[in-house]
């Protein structure tokens, strides 16, 4: 089940139009934070402890929760469980004054034996969803063993691009060497957060992406200056990092070592 909360909890940040937000921009940023702290704290009481409890007592099979602010994903063995997961929680949620965002709230089926229990009713491949700028996939691995596929969420990617696009326009009288270090700095840290196992295709066609914006951005600062391939390929390689693998599979990641 993935799903966000919305509702009277959820904006607590509505502390920024008081009087904290007044005294500047550091106040502003103080407030903010502070809510989105209260905000944790609320929904830890509110559901992670609530369904620890539920889990406890009510789960027949394996129960995996995970929460991060007001967005979270709760996996189940048994449909049915999902869904007495699901009328409870609204009812939960509801005793504080909050809800469900229902267009981010779905059951879906998910896991394992997905793709193999769908093909068997006629239907077609496990629905996908997205989760920490992630979007999640039944897939398999080279010996034909069930994994999760993890891949930027394209509407992010989108996003964070049209960024880099608006943030080169503003820097296009800057010396190439500084844009340069900016575009280093920038997609280093995406790729440091996106770059998991089987996600390097799309984070290539980011960099793609980024090195066409860059050259766009470049060729406006002359009508004259139609900067060869050749040339700025020299560029993007000095500046563009191009993607990795910097983060191992989960089941490498979390084994002991002895």
């Amino acid at each position: 089940m993935r799903g966000s909360s919305a509702g009277s909890g959820a904006r607590l940040g509505c502390c920024r139009g008081s009087r904290l937000a007044g005294s500047g921009r550091a106040a502003s940023s103080s407030a903010s934070m502070a809510a989105i702290l209260l905000a944790n704290i609320y929904l830890h009481y509110v559901l992670d402890l609530w369904a620890r409890q539920w889990r406890q007592r009510h789960a027949r099979g394996d129960v995996i929760i995970v929460r991060y602010a007001d967005d979270s994903v709760v996996g189940f063995r048994m449909k049915v469980q999902a869904q007495q997961f699901l009328v409870q929680l609204q009812e939960r949620l509801a005793r504080f004054g909050l809800s469900l965002n229902a267009s981010k709230t779905r059951l879906i089926e998910f896991g394992r034996f997905a793709a193999r229990n769908r093909r068997k009713r006629g239907l077609g491949k496990p629905e996908t969803f997205d989760f920490l700028g992630f979007t999640h996939c039944c897939s398999t691995n080279r010996s034909g063993g069930f994994q999760v596929l993890r891949l930027t969420d394209k509407k992010r990617m989108r996003a964070t691009l049209l960024a880099i696009r608006d943030e080169l326009k503003r820097r296009r009288h800057e010396p190439i060497r500084v844009q340069g270090q900016w575009l280093t700095r920038v997609v280093s840290g995406y790729l440091n957060y996106h770059a998991v196992p089987g996600n390097l295709i799309r984070l290539g066609g980011f960099r793609s992406a980024v090195c066409r914006l860059w050259r766009q951005a470049l060729k406006r600062r002359s009508q004259r200056n139609r900067l060869q391939w050749s040339r700025f390929g020299r560029l993007a390689d000095i500046y563009i990092p191009k993607p990795r693998i910097a983060h191992p599979y989960p089941e490498e990641r979390f084994a002991s070592r002895t």
